[in-house]
């Protein structure tokens, strides 16, 4: 369909999960895409889960998203490959459930660093470069545990939280620098990607799903094209009226 034929778009978390499914969809509308991802072996593994039509719209970059520098590189590297920077999605993060007394400093910091500094990160170093080409989309992806607190979530909820007013002060900032630079957070609840894997691992994969959609109201948890969807949406032109704003994909979680 096209719908974002010709732009560029990098994404971070990009070997698996929601950043894996969206730049599948975005390959699928026509997009060039960069995955980038601090998962070596999971960036190896990139070929085999693409379809091998679109090997000459896609390539894959190791980034640690807390690291300033290789930011700045992997940045200059895209600008230099494809001609331009349309399109960033932000979807590296860790989850380390653990209430505010238990949460140790240490983990506290490394949850803030991932989840939040990387996306200041690549807002921060980004923005430059999409301002050279015109229009420009900021995706971050935040969690309804930005939204909607839990007792023993701390650090993720404060970063995920974080993120989300990131994102509404990133896209003032372009607002008024008059670019055409967009910036957009989504909250996805429980979706179906590695993120749950401790959790199955304890209660067994069907046990797992089965105890998360209990807390959905349409019972039932996400699966990454549901989020991919949303983002796709705010990647492509469809959305060129909405910025420091934010897609809710929770099941109807938050209106409880």
């Amino acid at each position: 369909m096209n719908r974002v034929k010709n732009k560029v778009a990098l994404i971070t978390g990009g070997a698996s999960g929601l950043g894996l499914a969206s730049g599948k969809l975005l390959l699928e509308e026509g997009a060039k895409v960069v995955f980038a991802d601090i998962n070596q072996a999971a960036l190896d593994s990139l070929s085999s889960l693409i379809d091998p039509k679109y090997k000459d719209l896609y390539t894959f970059k190791k980034l640690d998203v807390t690291n300033e520098t290789n930011w700045k590189t992997i940045l200059a590297e895209v600008d230099e490959e494809f001609d331009g920077l349309n399109i960033l999605i932000n979807s590296a993060g860790i989850s380390i459930g653990a209430d505010v007394v238990s949460t140790s400093y240490d983990t506290w910091k490394k949850v803030h660093e991932v989840n939040l500094d990387g996306v200041f990160l690549g807002c921060k170093y980004s923005i430059p470069y999409m301002a050279k080409y015109g229009l420009g989309s900021i995706i971050n992806i935040s969690s309804i545990s930005g939204i909607v607190a839990g007792w023993n979530t701390a650090a993720y909820n404060s970063s995920k939280a974080a993120v989300r007013h990131l994102s509404k002060s990133t896209a003032l900032y372009c607002a008024k620098k008059d670019t055409q630079i967009r910036c957009n957070s989504v909250h996805p609840a429980f979706i179906d990607t590695p993120i749950l894997d401790p959790m199955k691992q304890a209660f067994g994969n069907e046990g797992a799903i089965e105890k998360l959609a209990r807390q959905i109201p349409i019972k039932k948890i996400g699966e990454p094209v549901d989020v991919a969807y949303a983002i796709l949406y705010l990647a492509s032109d469809e959305s060129k009226f909405i910025t420091g704003s934010e897609i809710v994909l929770d099941g109807g979680l938050s209106a409880m």
